[in-house]
C-alpha cells in the first residue's frame, strides 16, 4: 500500500516509536489519526511535524476503554475520511521483577494495553477496512515475544500473543483485500520504561549497559522501516540488527540464547 493521500490510524502517537511512525507517514502525504492517552504529548506530535501538521488529527484515548474504542471509527472517520490503515503501536512494559513478585493490578494493566487494547481496535476497524479496496493493519509486538527476558516474562507472554493474533487474522482475511504487518523491535532508544511507570536501578549503567545501549536503533529510524514495511507489505519485519540475531539464535539454539538473555538481565533482577 502506498500511504500518499490515505488515512491511517496509529496509536502511541504522542511519543517513541508510534510519534516517530506519524511523523513519517505525514511526511509521505498520508493523514494520520494520531491515538494518546496524554493530549500534551500529541500536541508535541503535532508540532515536530511542522508543515505537515494540517495532516495530522489528535485523539485523546484510552485504547483499554472498549466503549471509547468503540466509538472512535465514525468520529475519526468524520474528520479525515474512510480509513485505509490501523496501526497498534502503542505498548507498555512491566516492573523488573520475576512473575512470583508481580502483582495483578500491574499483570492486568500490561495485558490490557499490550494484548486487548490492539485487539479492542481491531474489532473496531477491521469492519470498515475489509470494504476498502485495500487495506492495512500493522501491530507492533517485540523481540520479547520470542526471546526470554528474566523480569519481562508477563510482558513477552503479551506480545507472543499478539504474534498469533496477527497470524491468525492473516489466514482469516487471506480472501480480503486487508494485508498485515507484524513487527518485532528489539532495542529502540524510546523512553517506554519512564512511559510504562517503571524505574530500576540507581539511574547509573554499567560499561556493559552503556555499551549495549549505543547499539540501539533510533527511533526516527525505526519509523522509517515501519512506513517501509507497509509500503512493500512485508508480512513480517525485524527492526534492529539484535532483534534479527536474537530471532535467528533463539530458533538455532533456544537453551543457549536463554542463559545469554538471563546473563545479562540477572543484575536487573537482583
Amino acid at each position: 500500500m502506498k500511504v500518499q493521500e490515505k488515512v491511517f490510524v496509529v496509536t502511541g502517537a504522542g511519543n517513541g516509536i508510534g510519534r516517530e511512525v506519524s511523523l513519517e507517514l505525514l511526511r509521505r502525504g498520508a493523514k494520520v489519526a494520531g491515538l494518546d492517552l496524554k493530549h500534551e504529548f500529541l500536541e508535541e506530535t503535532k508540532k515536530i511535524a511542522g508543515e505537515n501538521a494540517k495532516n495530522f488529527y489528535a485523539f485523546d484515548v484510552n485504547i483499554t476503554d472498549r466503549s471509547r474504542v468503540a466509538a472512535l471509527p465514525a468520529e475519526i472517520e468524520a474528520k479525515l475520511g474512510k480509513i485505509d490503515a490501523l496501526l497498534n503501536v502503542a505498548g507498555i512494559i512491566q516492573p523488573f521483577v520475576k512473575i512470583n513478585e508481580l502483582d495483578f493490578e500491574h499483570i492486568d494493566r500490561v495485558m490490557n494495553v499490550n494484548f486487548f487494547g490492539p485487539l479492542n481496535m481491531i474489532k473496531a476497524f477491521l469492519p470498515g477496512l475489509v470494504s476498502r479496496p485495500e487495506a492495512h493493519i500493522l501491530n507492533v509486538s517485540s523481540m520479547g515475544s520470542y526471546a526470554p527476558v528474566p523480569g519481562q516474562t508477563l510482558y513477552g507472554a503479551t506480545k507472543a500473543a499478539l504474534n498469533m493474533l496477527t497470524e491468525g487474522l492473516r489466514s482469516e482475511l487471506k480472501d480480503t483485500k486487508v494485508s498485515l504487518t507484524l513487527v518485532w523491535p528489539g532495542a529502540i532508544g524510546t523512553n517506554i520504561s519512564a512511559n510504562s511507570g517503571v524505574s530500576f536501578g540507581s539511574g547509573e549503567l554499567t560499561p556493559a549497559q552503556k555499551k549495549a545501549a549505543a547499539r540501539v536503533t533510533a527511533p526516527a529510524a525505526a519509523g522509517k522501516m515501519i512506513v517501509d514495511s507497509i509500503e512493500s507489505n512485508a508480512k513480517r519485519i525485524y527492526v534492529g540488527s539484535d532483534a534479527k540475531l536474537m530471532g535467528n539464535l533463539i530458533r538455532l539454539a533456544p537453551d543457549f540464547a536463554a542463559n545469554l538473555i538471563y546473563k545479562n538481565m540477572k543484575s536487573l533482577l537482583g
